[in-house]
């Protein structure tokens, strides 16, 4: 199984969140293996249907080797930026279309 981890369930987030769960025997068919989405980082808790995959605290991210996939959807360079380094730094793969953080970064980014 793949496990991905969502940080920022504002609009993409809460649609990548809805296009796995919806799709998921698509691509557990493309893939070969199960698709889940594990944890979902957030500022402020809200209920909803991914209220127990949430968590304010990246260390739950960053030290948890079982998710191998990141999706960073917070955008702005603030956290994004030392969010997804850490990750790439820790060998997952990471999805963003953060123009303002590859614009910035994005070298320095791909290097790793």
């Amino acid at each position: 199984m793949i496990q991905i981890a969502i940080m920022g369930l504002g609009t993409v987030g809460t649609g990548v969140a809805k296009v796995v769960a919806e799709n998921a025997r698509q691509i557990e068919r493309k893939l070969g293996e199960p698709l889940q989405v594990k944890t979902i980082l957030v500022r402020h808790f809200k209920d909803g249907p991914y209220r127990q995959l949430m968590t304010d605290d990246f260390t739950k991210i960053e030290e948890d080797h079982a998710i191998r996939v990141v999706v960073e959807t917070i955008g702005g360079t603030r956290f994004a930026y030392p969010y997804v380094k850490a990750c790439l730094e820790s060998g997952r793969s990471v999805c963003t279309s953060n123009k303002e953080m590859v614009a910035t970064y994005g070298a320095e980014l791909l290097a790793l």
